[in-house]
């Protein structure tokens, strides 16, 4: 009934369609640095080899039913392929991969031959352009330079002017900046800002402990000091524009993703395919040694997951585990996450700290005494050990009031995190009329905001918009807008905001969608009136009811599942709702709705009979149930995103199913919440423990999720047993032994705090009459 062991699967690949560069820039870890291989390989990728490599991809987006993968063009400089080449390139990518994920184009460029020729070519194939900058003429001539020593420097601006024409404006996807810290910090800041880009990264040089990075010659954290002073100047600025390095530490304090390789714990999804269709490693390990990313295969003899489960890369998706004894031990592991994995180099090894690791630590301090807008409180001891009281005994007898509670405290968390984004907000910007018209309606109509503020993919939204990840970056601080017009939908109070349109749909979270395709990436008006919307943009002019409840060609509303006294959404058009590991439907057709309604009804039917205290807790708690994509092997699974609180997400399936997958997820969600406001894990014990329900060992926090859901579905398991429901002895006495047994070795770990170890020994205490 719960999803099975989930294979590693990657996401992100890099493609290196030219091997040659048309500038010399010293600091290249491609031709400057350890690894010499380009010197061997062809000049470019040759169509067999690019088929090849986009079958592999799509064999494998196939094989792990991947909601989407990312190809990322690089070099060399890839535009040395020319338009023609090019546009064979990104042709075959979309026509082979396209037909079965979504497939996101970006590339890496020096911007050196941008031109409107390419800019057309790479509108036409949705290619999103990086463009690498290190500051101003003086700070880029540094390092970016042609072999002959000219300056690339008036190159690129001509090319940063093309993107932010209207026309080509949606392409670019941001700025890259090597540090260097010769340099002055504020002036690389502030040239870069002047560009108008929609992102700067900020990249440290490569080194190695046998190569270590220049420093001046009083050493100490120069990189530190320099980035520490481009970040005080970007939070005095109001964050103008999302830093990826900074975006990534403030994720990380706050317990989220840090949406890169360079920082944090996140596992490495991402794998290279040089010119010559050999499967690399990430190619920053050119800097480690001569060979370090080389895995031995090639698109024509291995497939991606013979690449995934090579040793090479599954040290590095092993988190914790994957460190050295000295970071593991460190109290900013979490956020620094051991540095990149290149930069640990030396001796012939990787078991170091980052050769950065003074300046990563002093930066984490820094930032997290700096924080913006702290989360709300943890609970005090006393607060703690009684909602983990009533918590702990809900997987059995079921409490609405602890729900509610862990409900009342997941809305000041949405709230916080929306005024840290409007706190990000220029004066004027995109998502300030927003924030007004949310501030005005928080004072006329509290419990409008409260609702909607309470749609779990309205966090999912804030975190990623704050770390400059996913639906949430694209989406952006505007986003504020459509959440003003959902409130002020609610309350039927009118409004006129501006809303961001993305792929010619606007939403409106908990409302609906307006389709726009006219549009396609750019924002509306929108002025709310009781039940009703007008929606304009440009010459495009649509009015929709949105009390009506029928999809009309321009209007998809936020359907609704009701079974006696429970009412839920059907979430299946909120873009923010693809934040689960398993990859969602799409917009479901009215039979595919009325299924859903159905079987709804009837697995609620199900809970209320089978384990009313999980019904009570699911009334006071579940908010929305999205439909994931169906599997090809028929498997029911289900999953809970770690910032959506009381939203499931489960593919179509039987009410028995469903049912059991409802309760089972909802307990994630509750550990979820009750992990936001209480320390249940001690940080400073790391281990990883054996558990039953997978063939890999898992981290303490997801043992301790694995006991408290898996204690729930036991329990349903046992009622269908005493009730002689075929098979269901066998099941039920499966989960109670993966749950007896993983209690036990999570006892013995001796890695939780004190409030965690009270809820384990509740739960524990819950099973102890149970049947053997």
């Amino acid at each position: 009934m719960s999803p099975g062991p989930a294979r590693a699967a990657l996401t992100e690949f890099v493609l290196k369609v030219h091997s040659r560069c048309d500038l010399a820039c010293d600091h290249c870890y491609v031709y400057e640095h350890a690894d010499q291989s380009w010197r061997r390989r062809p000049t470019w990728m040759t169509p067999e080899v690019l088929r090849a490599a986009a079958d592999r991809i799509a064999e494998h987006a196939t094989a792990h039913r991947l909601s989407s993968v990312s190809v990322v063009l690089h070099g060399g400089e890839p535009l040395l392929l020319g338009p023609e080449r090019m546009r064979r390139t990104v042709a075959d990518l979309r026509r082979v991969i396209d037909p079965v994920t979504r497939l996101r184009i970006g590339m890496q460029t020096n911007g050196v031959l941008l031109s409107e020729r390419f800019c057309d070519l790479l509108a036409e194939y949705d290619v999103a352009v990086g463009v690498s900058l290190d500051g101003a003429r003086a700070a880029n001539d540094l390092h970016r330079r042609f072999r002959n020593g000219a300056s690339s420097y008036d190159q690129v601006l001509r090319a940063l002017a093309l993107l932010r024409r209207p026309a080509y404006r949606r392409l670019w996807s941001g700025l890259l900046c090597t540090v260097d810290v010769r340099n002055d910090p504020v002036g690389v800041y502030e040239s870069l800002l002047a560009q108008e880009p929609p992102r700067i990264d900020f990249l440290l040089p490569h080194a190695t402990w046998d190569a270590p990075p220049w420093r001046p010659g009083t050493g100490g954290t120069a990189y530190a000091d320099w980035l520490r002073a481009v970040y005080d100047r970007w939070r005095a600025d109001g964050r103008p524009v999302p830093v990826r390095l900074f975006d990534s530490l403030l994720s990380t304090a706050r317990g989220g993703p840090s949406g890169t390789e360079w920082l944090g714990l996140d596992p490495i999804d991402l794998a290279v395919v040089e010119t010559d269709g050999e499967w690399e490693q990430a190619d920053s390990l050119k800097t480690a040694y001569d060979g370090a990313p080389a895995t031995g295969m090639t698109v024509f003899s291995h497939p991606v997951d013979d690449v995934a489960a090579s040793p090479e890369l599954a040290r590095r998706r092993s988190g914790r585990a994957g460190l050295s004894g000295e970071c593991r031990r460190c109290a900013v592991v979490d956020q620094c996450g051991g540095g990149l994995f290149a930069h640990r180099y030396g001796a012939g090894h990787f078991d170091h700290p980052s050769v950065y690791c003074a300046d990563l630590k002093e930066l984490v301090v820094h930032v997290n005494e700096n924080l913006p807008a702290p989360v709300p409180v943890r609970l005090d001891a006393d607060l703690s050990d009684g909602l983990v009281d009533r918590v702990a005994a809900s997987t059995g007898d079921g409490d609405g009031d602890a729900i509610r509670q862990l409900v009342e405290a997941q809305t000041a968390i949405v709230r916080a995190l929306l005024r840290e984004v409007a706190g990000g907000l220029p004066d004027g910007g995109l998502g300030a009329d927003g924030w007004a018209a949310l501030t005005e309606l928080d004072r006329r109509a509290p419990g409008s905001v409260a609702r909607v503020a309470a749609h779990p993919y309205v966090r999912t939204w804030a975190v990623d918009c704050l770390a400059g990840t996913g639906t949430g970056a694209r989406h952006g601080p505007g986003y504020l807008g459509a959440i003003a017009a959902a409130v002020a939908s609610d309350a039927g109070v009118p409004v006129r905001v501006t809303v961001p349109v993305r792929a010619g749909r606007l939403h409106l979270p908990t409302v609906g969608t307006v389709l726009l395709p006219e549009v396609g990436d750019g924002t509306a008006q929108v002025d709310v009136g009781p039940g009703s919307l007008k929606v304009s943009a440009g010459d495009v002019t649509v009015a929709v009811r949105t009390d009506a409840g029928e999809d009309t060609p321009r209007w998809q509303p936020t359907r609704t599942l009701v079974a006696d006294d429970m009412t839920v959404l059907l979430e299946d058009g909120d873009p923010h709702r693809d934040c689960h590991r398993l990859p969602v439907g799409e917009r479901l057709d009215d039979a595919g709705a009325t299924r859903w309604a159905a079987t709804f009804a009837a697995a609620w039917g199900i809970v209320t009979d089978e384990v009313p205290g999980h019904a009570e807790e699911l009334r006071a708690g579940l908010r929305a149930l999205v439909p994931l994509r169906r599997s090809g092997d028929g498997v029911s699974e289900a999953s809970t995103g770690r910032q959506a609180f009381g939203g499931v997400a489960a593919t179509e399936t039987d009410a028995g199913s469903l049912a059991v997958l409802l309760v089972h997820e909802f307990q994630h969600s509750k550990m979820n919440a009750l992990l936001d406001i209480c320390d249940l894990v001690d940080r400073t014990r790391t281990t990883d423990i054996v558990v039953g329900w997978r063939p890999d060992p898992r981290p303490v926090e997801a043992v301790l999720h694995g006991i408290y859901a898996h204690a729930a579905v036991a329990d349903i398991w046992r009622i269908r047993a005493d009730r002689q429901l075929d098979g269901a002895q066998a099941v039920y006495r499966r989960y109670r032994d993966w749950t007896a047994e993983a209690i036990g070795a999570l006892e013995t770990a001796d890695a939780l705090t004190p409030a965690g170890s009270r809820l384990l020994r509740l739960v524990a205490r819950s099973m102890a009459g149970w049947p053997s």
